[in-house]
Formats: C-alpha cells, structure tokens, sequence
C-alpha cells in the first residue's frame, strides 16, 4: 500500500518537494519558537541556525520543486524524469532531516549535513543548467537569470562553510556569505521567478493587460543588490543609503510601470501583486533604518522580516495555491481559507516589525517575537490543512 502510494505522490516533482520543503519550513518555525522559550539548546547559535537554515535550507527546496516544474517550459525541453528528480529528493530529505536532529545534539554533524545539502544544491544547478545548454529557444533571460542566482547561492553557500575556520576575516567572510545567500541567492531567485511569472499569470486572466517591464529588469537589480551586499560589509548605516535609496526609486517605478490591476483581479492574483509591494517597502524601511540610527533607534532585523514574511513566504503561498491546485486538475483559485491566510500573514509582517522595535525599550520584545511566531505557525498549518493534504493524497 505505501509503495503504491509513495509512486502516486512522487509522480510530479514539485508533490515531494513542497510537501517536504512545507514540513520543513513548519519544524524550523517550531524549533525557533521552543528556542525563544528556552525549552530547548541548540548547537548552532540562535544567528545561524535561523540565517542559514531560511536561506539554505528551507525556502530554497520550494523553489527547487517549482523549477523542476516550469523550468524545462521555460527552454521547450524535455520534462525532468522522476528517475532524476527522486535521486535527488532523497539527498534533500534525508540531509535536511538529520540536519534538523543534529541541531539537537552535535555542531559537528550539523555541519555535516549541511554540507550534504549544499552538495544537492550542486546537483540541482548542474540539472538546471544542462536544460539550459541544451534548449534551442531564443529568449533564455529569465532561465540565465535564474541560473546566474542559484550559482551565486552556491558560492555564498561554500563561503559560508569557509567561514568556520579560524582566521583574521572569518567573521567578515561568515557576514558576506549570509548577506550574500540573502540578497544575491533567495531574493534574486525568487524575484526572477516571479517576474516571469505574475506578469504572464496576469496576462492570461486579465484582458488587454500588457506585460510591460524595463530591458535590463534583472541586470539592474542584480547590480543593485551586489553594490547592497558590498556596502552592507563595511557595517555602515550610511553606506547602507547608497545601496537602498537606489533599490527603492527603482522597485517603486518599476511595479507603477507594471500596472498591476490589484483591485480588479481575482483573489489568485492580487495575492501575488500585494506580495511584490513588500520589495519597495522592505527597501523604504532599509532607508529608514539608517536615517533612525543616528538617534539611537534600531530596528532589529525588521528588513530582512520584511522581505522573507512579507515577499518570499507571502508569493510563496501564492505560487503554490496556483501550483497544487492546477497540477491536481482543479481551477487554480484562492479560497477563504487561502485569502484568510494571506491577509493574516501581512499582519503578522507589521506584528514581527513592531516586535522588532520594541528592542530599542527591552519590553515585552521576547514575548511580541513567540506571539509572532506562534500565529505564523498557526497560520501556516491552515494554509496546510487544505493544500498539503491535496499533496500527499
């Protein structure tokens, strides 16, 4: 019975790997809160495991599932095989279970298995990259873009490992590996999927819309975020300004550009165009980070909350509602459930930003931060209850 199962549900890629990636994402989140609650110790300090396990580990394997997908669409190739594509799930999920355990008990086989995801990741790029080389279309800009950061994830991956040695610039190197995996890595990746994609969702439901982005979109931004990362190592708030000033003039103009019909569109669409709004915002409160500094008025990682709640997780739910609901022969559409959820989670990005203001006085920041995370966790399982039930069936 389970063999018949398991043959049912790893029939299309992204089942297994969003059905695992959302298990996962849902044990980090609860790892996180048992910590905050110092009910439980883990190896890794508190600033890694939460840096590196979101940029590496979790949100990364949802998108590896949604490429394995779409990826060979956008280059007219062939279709990943299940013989190819199991192979490498079993790398994810057995390196990223015992990562999880060994949190628990030993910073050396974290370690180790850590590395056997990055080691997955290698295989993933090099899958993603002979598709590439192989298709005969003639615009690969959106695939080129997609390869070029996934492939600065891997560097910023290995550099983060390199960082644990004892030398003079390790720390620098650990910051620039994070910093890079943040912004060069996930938030490169899932903007370039996402530019292809909610423009091309949109012209398909709504009549007479025209996609209509800048030439140099992706080389822009890139540009942008590499001069971000550069200017964020030398840890200074106005060097800071140089990078996001630029970054928010050029997001603001570029989804006003995009004219994205919001309150015309169905539920399944405007939850992926509120999602992008988040970028220039996320850049604004950046920009209004470094100005409040020099009054002595810190913000606590609200930034990067920003980008990873309310534009990574939020699109993320977005892509796949449309995903496992097309891909299971229903209408792709976002039910009550799926509206609550969403709505509920740009909540809880302003909760998790008033959290992070609340350090500046030291009162009530603990409790506001397990609040935030508990109905993050609450939120997600909802959102579960309906889609990942349709996964696994």
């Amino acid at each position: 019975m389970f063999l018949s199962w398991f043959s049912s549900f790893s029939s299309q890629a992204h089942k297994v790997f969003f059905s695992t990636a959302l298990i996962f994402l849902l044990l980090f989140l609860f790892l996180l809160l048992l910590n905050y609650s110092s009910l439980i110790y883990l190896e890794a300090s508190l600033h890694d495991y939460h840096s590196y396990a979101l940029i590496f580990v979790v949100f990364p394997q949802f998108f590896i599932g949604f490429l394995y997908t779409v990826f060979p669409r956008f280059l007219n190739t062939t279709s990943i095989t299940r013989k190819i594509y199991i192979k490498h799930f079993y790398i994810y999920f057995f390196s990223t279970t015992l990562f999880f355990l060994a949190l628990l008990f030993s910073f050396t086989y974290y370690m180790f298995f850590a590395f056997f995801i990055f080691i997955a990741q290698v295989f993933s790029f090099s899958l993603l990259y002979k598709l590439y080389k192989e298709s005969k279309v003639e615009d690969k800009n959106d695939a080129k873009w997609i390869l070029i950061s996934f492939f600065t994830g891997l560097i910023a991956h290995f550099l983060y490992f390199l960082s644990f040695f004892e030398f003079e610039y390790s720390y620098l190197l650990h910051s620039l590996a994070l910093n890079a995996g943040f912004y060069l890595f996930l938030f490169s990746l899932i903007f370039a999927v996402s530019q292809r994609m909610v423009p091309f969702f949109t012209r398909g439901k709504t009549p007479g819309y025209v996609i209509n982005k800048s030439k140099y979109l992706m080389e822009i931004v890139y540009i942008l975020l590499f001069l971000k990362v550069i200017l964020m190592s030398f840890d200074s708030f106005l060097l800071n300004l140089l990078a996001d000033i630029p970054l928010f003039l050029f997001f603001t103009k570029e989804l006003v550009r995009w004219k994205l019909p919001i309150r015309n569109s169905e539920a399944i669409l405007w939850i992926l165009h509120l999602s992008l709004l988040w970028i220039p915002i996320g850049f604004f409160v950046s920009i209004c980070e470094s100005l409040f500094y020099f009054y002595g008025i810190y913000f606590e990682k609200a930034v990067i909350h920003i980008f990873a709640l309310g534009f990574f997780l939020s699109i993320l739910l977005g892509f796949a509602t449309r995903v496992v609901l097309g891909h299971s022969g229903q209408t792709p559409h976002a039910n009550k459930i799926t509206v609550y959820c969403f709505i509920f989670l740009q909540f809880l990005v302003i909760l998790r930003f008033i959290s992070a203001l609340f350090i500046n006085t030291n009162f009530l920041y603990l409790l506001f931060i397990k609040i935030t995370l508990l109905l993050l966790l609450l939120t997600l399982c909802l959102w579960s209850y309906k889609y990942l039930k349709i996964l696994l069936k």
